[in-house]
């Protein structure tokens, strides 16, 4: 214990590769991790988009404790089904957490803190692009642990927060999974590049790309209406 550094909490690796007395559980870290992002408030700083990418990587090993699997293909694709049934569990558990709470913020008076308006913003927001908004949440970081909340304290439309829950989801899941699996091979087979010994730079340029989009939206200026 003395060894353990706690930076290693915000690295992906230390959770894929992961064991308690010589068995491997990573596969259930990630999970849980998956779980955890996209369900609970608590779950904001965990390494979503790198973990999926780099579970690519090392998806034979995250398997292999689940079940003994030759085909490549059904690997992943057994890989990506799991973590994608994680995320939609995760979600559940955030709408439902947000349309309990809702009541409460409806009758909530405003203070420096809460603005009933933006409640109200929020759910005419979601009423216009509230599919959209559950699945492009769930490429974007701290967007996709706070939107099935959001869509829950709104009343978003139960039946239409689960077809965009389940579709984001898989999409997110397949993406990210089978373009760090694939990947990984294509650089191994073609230039003998072993990106495990990478994970670093890796790691950087995912966050990099997922979280520009945020700033450039955060910081973009609204467009005065004539």
């Amino acid at each position: 214990m003395n060894d353990f550094d706690w930076m290693q909490l915000l690295n992906p690796e230390f959770y894929i590769t992961m064991s308690f007395g010589g068995v491997q559980v990573g596969l259930w870290i990630v999970l849980f991790i998956v779980f955890a992002e996209t369900g609970l408030f608590a779950g904001f700083f965990l390494p979503g988009d790198s973990l999926l990418f780099l579970s690519g990587i090392y998806s034979r090993n995250l398997i292999e404790n689940f079940a003994h699997i030759e085909s490549d293909l059904i690997n992943v694709t057994l890989l990506s089904t799991l973590i994608a049934i994680a995320g939609i569990i995760g979600n559940m558990i955030g709408y439902w957490f947000g349309a309990k709470s809702g009541y409460y913020l409806y009758k909530k008076e405003d203070s420096f803190w809460f603005k009933k308006k933006y409640l109200i913003q929020s759910k005419d927001f979601f009423e216009r692009y509230g599919g959209k908004a559950i699945v492009f949440a769930r490429f974007l970081p701290i967007f996709r642990t706070f939107a099935p909340i959001v869509a829950g304290i709104v009343t978003m439309d139960k039946k239409k927060f689960m077809f965009y829950n389940i579709l984001s989801s898989f999409l997110w899941s397949f993406a990210l999974v089978f373009s760090g699996h694939y990947l990984y091979g294509f650089f191994l087979d073609e230039f003998q590049i072993d990106l495990k010994h990478y994970i670093e730079y890796i790691i950087i340029i995912i966050i990099l790309i997922s979280t520009i989009p945020v700033f450039i939206k955060l910081f973009k200026k609204p467009k005065n209406k004539e």
